[in-house]
Formats: structure tokens, sequence, C-alpha cells
């Protein structure tokens, strides 16, 4: 059955996707909610093309919903099963057969498949809740998997006709949100729910569609209120079927998706609308369990308690700071530290849900650098004298760590939307106290701002803060009558009969953005003139042909086909610049490891080069006499296509051609303790074409560096490398073999305040799987409470996550405990270190080779060697430190790191002789000499 309104441009390519089913017995009953446009005469048509199978129903007038139509089709239908479906989104060509044959393998009552989101603009799928169509599975109640009750749609669903009628399923007709509670109706009453993962339903969004969807109007506070009755008769339905111990989950559906929906950008609302929508919400929230804010997502958990509380404010920072896209999140929420804990304001904390929900220690801010912080900033005034404009605003202060002594500068920048190829920039004066930063600047529009014109029409608004080598780029807000009073006089280069103005608004993302516009009478008359070419016929077509080309274009432009397309086809034919040189690690996370210990030693031999260097999101910590240039992005390919040499750590995309005249040079990130490569159980297991992509992606390297004999036999092999086999060691452990870099690690020290005598302790560890998608990351498998206790006035322990690992530090433990997730390279926290935690991690190898105690902690030894990854030897027999698989065994190795020294030291040089024989220190030096000094022997 499909509904329809208004919609003559679509309902055709619905009906068809039911037309052309596998599944041949079926009738389609087209629901018209009394459209006023093109819509009957295209489902007439379609009526007469297939009379047997297409039926159409008119209601008499417009209902304003979707439950009438629906429950008009299922009066109607003649069939043993019912499915619906929307006029602008379409049924899998196999969709009806898989949901009527689980049926009947099955006896339920309804069948779920898999609904996948398409963005219309961008072309890009994704499931929709994919965790609850993984696998084929029947359940016999909803007591089964209560998180069914987060799959509202009705859409996705095949319904047995009988069922419907038995239990009175039925739409509300007066309601928004009427899926809801038909799904949550149906759920309860169904003797057995199926589920298959097949894709059934495509769900097609368009974001700027000139007519809303119901569900993309949330901000209405007529849909707050319906969602709010809605969820009341599920509360009485869950009560009905004697099923109060799901309400749990409800409530926790109802803070993570329900009213997260309603009350996302808030901020951009007038002040009595957010007050409006809270008010609404207010009542049903003070009927929520307590357990269900303590149990849902942080973040929307937090935006519920503050509703609940009647703290518009703290929702709409919370908001801010959670809205996805299109949407720009944006910190702008005054954190404060408690008790050693972090928590997102200073309110509420005298109420115990309040502090445990207000904690937002585990999401890292007070870790994370400015770059990485996603910062907001406020314009607040907009004042014009004579040819000047002074424009102020503030953003607020994390934790007060920009500081009068700190020395932070701030750009004001403005640059073309489309291709970023013209910027403006001008310097802004800042005022810093604990809470907030205010910015202030004042310079001549007309001399600054100089647009072409026409080809240019929309600027992006940004301020560029800097704090010593930390960065950030901060999108900008403003009340309305603020960004109305953006009028910035422009001088465009075609003059200005295109423009004589730069109008403030409000995109699409929320912040505040400039677009050309006319003032005085000239600009109007030229702009008028140019309006009028493009209002003729052939103006009109042209100009929308010209527009549609352009948004063709941008829309292809960042699809990765294309973007292969173009490396074969143009940068890969362009000339190889010589001496050009691209640089990356760890995929672009760091200025660190091997390729920077070869830069560094190109720099210090007075090589001649082009130095590349690619960062993955931030480019902060990177060479700034280097060109940085973002992971795939258009710079990124043509630098690869052109280059002369590839340097780096771990591998270049997979799907990149490396030519004949680019020499790689793979430096490897770590010897080999677990099973590599081809050995790995993951990989035998995947497909013989994936193994093949990396098969193909491993070929690339022209020379493989390799420190020891150990490596030639598993790690190389493991992997299959074909290369020239380099045997100098790693460039990164030329540090730790002859010293050095006593600069950077004095600064290193002091930065990270270990000036006062007390011994350093370094904890990296590898990564596990689960915690790489884990908010809150690393989980100290140790007891950190009892290592300050017992170590604090004589230790500092610095704790390194895996870069692939987040880990977030409670202030409380600031005086014993460094978080050194943001150091770019170990290196030079190794050579501070005075002593080592690890566990299966290949930093044993570097680190043995400063002849200094380490210890390896293992609680999961048995399982991540034996049944998880499997390694090359056995740790327990070999590691030049004792194996811990306690927290107390821990504590008892650290306090006695003087016997450690002593009782290891043979263990710690036959190490080095087993795993680090080629670590002589001179390994950059040897790759340097070997491809770059002039007249070097090229790969």
């Amino acid at each position: 059955m499909v509904i329809v309104y208004n919609d003559a441009a679509r309902i055709e390519t619905a009906v068809r996707s039911v037309l052309n089913q596998s599944l041949r017995s079926h009738e389609v009953i087209v629901c018209d909610d009394h459209s006023t446009d093109g819509t009957q005469a295209v489902v007439e048509r379609l009526v007469a093309e297939h009379p047997d199978v297409v039926r159409y129903i008119r209601l008499e007038a417009n209902s304003g919903h979707c439950g009438a139509p629906r429950n008009r089709g299922v009066a109607a239908a003649r069939g043993r099963f019912i499915m619906f479906l929307d006029s602008d989104d379409t049924l899998d060509q196999h969709a009806c057969r898989n949901m009527v044959a689980m049926a009947e393998q099955s006896h339920a009552d309804m069948v779920i498949g898999r609904c996948v989101r398409h963005d219309v603009a961008t072309g890009k799928e994704t499931s929709w809740m994919p965790w609850l169509v993984q696998r084929k599975v029947v359940y016999e109640s909803l007591h089964d998997q209560p998180e069914l009750l987060y799959d509202v749609l009705s859409t996705n669903k095949l319904y047995r006709h009988d069922f419907l009628t038995r239990e009175n399923l039925v739409f509300l007709e007066d309601r928004l949100y009427e899926d809801n509670l038909f799904s949550a109706h149906a759920y309860l009453a169904a003797k057995k729910i199926a589920i298959i993962p097949q894709h059934i339903y495509t769900w097609n969004i368009e974001r700027k569609a000139a007519n809303l969807s119901i569900t993309r109007r949330a901000a209405d506070i007529r849909n707050i209120t319906d969602r709010i009755i809605v969820t009341r008769k599920i509360d009485d339905l869950l009560t009905k079927h004697d099923a109060g111990d799901l309400r749990l989950q409800k409530d926790i559906r109802f803070i993570e998706n329900d009213l997260r929906v309603h009350l996302a950008r808030l901020g951009t609302l007038p002040e009595e609308n957010q007050r409006a929508l809270v008010d609404a919400a207010r009542p049903y929230l003070e009927t929520l369990q307590p357990e269900a804010f303590l149990q849902a997502k942080p973040l929307p958990a937090m935006a519920a308690y503050l509703a609940r509380q009647g703290d518009y404010h703290g929702v709409a920072t919370v908001h801010d700071y959670m809205v996805g896209k299109p949407f720009q999140p944006h910190l702008t929420a005054d954190l404060v530290v408690h008790d050693g804990r972090v928590y997102w304001s200073d309110r509420h904390l005298d109420d115990e849900l309040g502090r445990a929900v207000l904690d937002v220690t585990e999401l890292g801010l007070q870790d994370r650098p400015l770059s990485k912080l996603r910062l907001g900033g406020r314009i607040d005034s907009v004042h014009r004298d004579g040819d000047l404009v002074t424009i102020a605003g503030s953003f607020v202060n994390p934790l007060g760590r920009i500081t009068v002594e700190s020395a932070p500068k701030a750009q004001l920048v403005f640059s073309e939307r489309r291709s970023k190829r013209r910027v403006f920039k001008t310097k802004a004066q800042l005022v810093v106290d604990e809470q907030r930063v205010g910015w202030t600047v004042t310079f001549e529009p007309e001399r600054l701002l100089r647009p072409v014109g026409l080809i240019d029409p929309n600027y992006s608004v940004r301020l560029h803060l800097a704090v010593g080598t930390d960065s950030a780029d901060l999108a900008l807000f403003a009340e309305d009558e603020v960004t109305e009073a953006l009028r910035l006089p422009a001088r465009p280069k075609l003059t200005r009969l295109t423009a004589d103005l730069l109008q403030g608004y409000r995109t699409d993302s929320g912040n505040v953005a400039l677009r050309l516009d006319a003032d005085g009478s000239a600009a109007k008359l030229g702009t008028a003139a140019i309006s009028g070419v493009r209002n003729t016929s052939i103006g009109s077509r042209a100009w929308e042909r010209a527009a549609e080309l352009q948004t063709s274009l941008r829309q292809r432009r960042n699809k990765r086909a294309t973007k292969l397309s173009w490396y074969e086809n143009v940068f890969l034919k362009m000339p190889v610049k010589k001496g050009t040189v691209v640089f990356e690690s760890h995929m672009g996370k760091q200025f660190s490891d091997s390729p920077r210990a070869i830069y560094e030693e190109m720099k210090r031999q007075g090589i001649k080069f082009t130095p590349i260097w690619v960062y993955a999101t931030h480019p902060t910590g990177f060479p700034s006499d280097a060109k940085l240039v973002q992971r795939n992005s258009w710079a990124y390919l043509q630098a690869l296509g052109q280059a002369e040499f590839w340097i780096d750590n771990q591998g270049f995309p997979h799907d990149l051609r490396k030519r004949p005249e680019t020499t790689y040079i793979q430096t490897w990130h770590g010897s080999a303790f677990k099973k590599m490569g081809f050995d790995e159980a993951t990989i035998k297991a995947q497909t013989e074409q994936s193994q093949q992509r990396l098969q193909r992606a491993i070929d690339r390297f022209d020379v493989f560096l390799v420190r020891s004999e150990h490596d030639e036999r598993t790690l190389t092999q493991g992997m299959r490398v074909g290369a020239e086999l380099l045997r100098v060691g790693y460039p990164r452990n030329d540090a730790l073999v002859n010293g050095g870099n006593e600069a950077e690690v004095a600064k290193l020290r002091k930065s990270l305040g270990l000036t006062d005598g007390r011994k350093v302790v370094l904890y990296a560890p590898t990564f596990r799987p689960e915690e790489v998608n884990r908010k809150s990351g690393l989980q100290l498998p140790f007891d950190l409470d009892e290592f300050v206790h017992r170590f604090g006035d004589d230790a500092v322990l610095l704790v390194r996550p895996h870069y692939l690992v987040s880990f977030a530090l409670p202030p409380a433990y600031g005086h014993s405990v460094r978080n050194v997730a943001n150091v770019h390279d170990v290196t030079p926290l190794m050579q501070i270190s005075d002593a080592l935690i690890t566990d299966y991690s290949s930093l044993m190898f570097d680190y043995s080779l400063l002849d200094r105690p380490m210890i390896f902690h293992v609680p999961d030894y048995d399982d991540y060697v034996g049944s998880s990854r499997g390694s090359y030897f056995d740790l327990g027999s070999i590691a030049p430190g004792p194996l811990t698989r306690t927290s107390e065994e821990l504590i008892a190795a650290l306090s006695d790191l003087d016997g450690n020294a002593s009782a290891y030291a043979g263990k710690r040089r036959e190490f080095v002789a087993q795993y680090g024989e080629f670590d002589t220190g001179q390994a950059a030096k040897a790759v340097v000499d070997r491809f770059f000094r002039s007249g070097a022997r090229r790969g």
C-alpha cells in the first residue's frame, strides 16, 4: 500500500518499485490524501496501464496525517499480507518475496527487514538501526528483543492481514508519529516477530526539500506535544499488555531518540521557542525512571535531565555539541572541575542524579587539544563607523586552559565557500578570562574583502585561534538580528554592478556566512539587469542548467570513484616532480616515527627536497616548512601521483596505484610479536578478492626496512613482502641508541610538568578491537587509585594509548598521572621514562634499546595470544621483564624497579641482540645516503 499527498514527481517511481517485484502475486493500493497537484493524473495513468494490479483510493478531504490513508488502504486490502510504502521511497526488487517467504516459514505475525537511508544529494546509503537486522531470527515476543522498540517505522515490515484485524491494529488519525504507536502495539500483540537481514526498503532523504517531512519539522511545538501524547499511549499499552518491565527500555529510547530530535538546534531558535519546547517536554520527563537517565547515552541523557530541570541554556549547550550533519556541532558549555571530575556545568551538582548525568569526564574534553574540541564562537555585535566595521564576539574558555600567559592569537577569516581559493583575513584582539574569551576585529571591508563577483557568491566566516602549537577554526553563530546587521560593504573585481555588499545569513549548518548582495542603486541596477537576463526563457534554462551542472559536478567530485579516476587518468600522467617526498605517519595522525626521523635527517644534511606531510583531520604539530595535505583530499592525490618518493610507516590507501617512477620506502612501525598480515586469522578468513587487494597494496613497496633477522622470518613473510629489505634498523630508534633530541626532550618534560625529580613510568599498551570505537576508549586494566596512593609522591605515570584509541583522564589524578595521547611522537616519551609498562605492543622492542626496566601487564594473555591474535614467540619465556596478570602483581613489580633493572639485565641484552640487531643508530643516515645524497643509487 502506497500513501501519497502532492507528490506527482515521485509517486510513479514508488509504485513501479512494487510493480517490478519478483513476487508477482500482489496488488498495489494507492491511497491519496486528497492531493491538489498532478498526483491523481499520474496514478490514474498507472491504473489504466495495470488495471488488475493497481487500485486508487482518493480521500474526500486532506487528513493532514499518514494514519487516515493507511487505515483506508488496510480496510480495502484483499491480500493475506500487507506492507506500507511512502510515495517518496521504494522497495527492493525482492522485498515482497523475501518477506513473505520468512512469514510462511516462521508463521510470524510480522516480519522486519533492513531499511536503507539513501541521501539523495550525495548518494550515500546507511542502514537504519543495523544491529536489529544483522541475522535471520524469530522472537517469540518483544521481551526477547526489547530494543525493537527503537525501530518505530511501519514501512520496513510485513504484517499478516488477519493479525491487524484480530488485534484491531489501526493508525491514529489525529496525531503525528502514528507509526510509533502502531509499531509498539504490533510488537506487543504479535505472537511471533521475525527478522531478516535482506535490504527491503529504501528511505530517500532530501535534506533541502521545499516541504520538509513531518519528522524533519521536529522543532514545531505541535510535533513535540503530539510525540509526548503518543508516548503516553505507548506507556498505557505496556501496562495493558503486562509489559511494565519494558518501560525502562522505552524511556531510554525516548531520551536517546525522540526528545533528541525535537531539541536539536535548540540554540538557534528564539528564546521563547526554546522555552516552549522545553516546557512542553518537562512534565513527561518527570515521569521517566532515574535509571533511564543513567543508562542512556551521555549527551542525550544530559539534554533530557537539563530539560527536566528547566535549564534552557544547559539544554541548548548540549544540543549545540551533539547535533549531527548537516548541522555544525560546537562546544559552548561552561565546563567545570569539581572533586577531581569534569562536569558539563556547575549547576545541579547538589542533586545526586545531576552529578551522575552531568559528569563528562569520560568524554575526555579536559585532555583534547583545542583542534579536537569543536569549539564554537558567537558574534555578539556589529558596529559601523564610517568606513570601519567592528565585529565583536566571544567563545567559551574550556576549563580555563587559554591564559594570557599562553599568548593566544586569532584571526577572523572569510573564505569563498565553494573553491576556498579566495581567502581574506584580519587580526582579532582577544580579552581572556577563566570562563570566556572575547574577540574584536576592526577593519575596512572595502579594502579587505575583494570578491570577484557572480562566480563567488558565498563566503564562510571563521575565527582561527592559535595557542602555542595548538590551533582551532571556530564556526561562528549569531542571533537573527546580529546576522542581519552583518552588512559589509564590498568592492568586487567585476565592479559594483555585480554586487556591493556582503550580507550575513545563516547556513543549513546553523552558522554565520556571507553572500553577495546589492545595496546601492548601481548594484541594484546591475543585478536587476543580470536577473532580467536570467529570467528570460533562454537565460533561465541556461542558468538552471549551469546550476544543475555545478551541483552534479560537486557531488561527483567528492565521490571516491571520481577521485580515483582523476588519480589514474590525470595525476599519474602528469610529470613527476623531482625532489618531492610525501611523508605519512600512522595514516596522517602524527608527525612521528621513522618518516619523521628521515625527514629530519634530510634537513640536517641540507638535502634539497620538497617535503609534503600528510595530516588526517587536524594539521596541528606538523612542521611549518613543509606543505601539508589532508589525507584523501584532491591535493593529497595529486601529491602522491606526482611524488618522486613515498615514505610512510603503515600504508597509503590500498586503491592508489604507485607509478614506476616513484620509489616507495616503507619504514613499517614495529617488529612482530603478534601474528601479522596473511598469518592473521582475520586475514585468512577474508575472501580471495580481499586478500588480493591487500597483496597488491604490499607489492607497491620498493624498499622495506627491517631491524632483525626475526622480522625477516616473521613480519616480512607474514606480509608477503617482495620488496628489497633494507637491514638498517628503524630510523625512529636512532635517538634511543645515540641519545639526542635534548632540546625536544627538555621541552617535553617542561610541558608535562616533570621537573620535580620524580621517576617517570610510561604505560603504553597496544589496542584491542573493542576499544577503537568505544567512546570511553582505553580503560586501564589496573587500579589507578592504588598507583597514586603507593607511588604518587615518587613517580609520575604517563598513559600513552595506541593511536587508534582514545583515553580520558580524570583531573583528580593530575598530580601523579598524565595523559600523553596527544604527544605526536612516542620516542621522546620513551627517552624521558625511567620504566615501561606495556603488554603486546611492539614498543617493547624499541624500549629495550634503552636498557631500562620493563613490566609486561597482560591480564588477558590467554585470550589475546591463545585465541584472539596469536604470536610468533612465547612472551613469558623471552620477555625482558616480569609478566603481571593482576593489579596487585603490577603494583608489586613497580615497587621494585631497581631489582628489575639488575635481575633482567641479561635478558634485556639477549632481547636486543635477537630483536634489534640492526638498530645501530645509523638508520636514518643510511636511508638518506642511499636515496637522497647527490649521486645516490635509486631503488
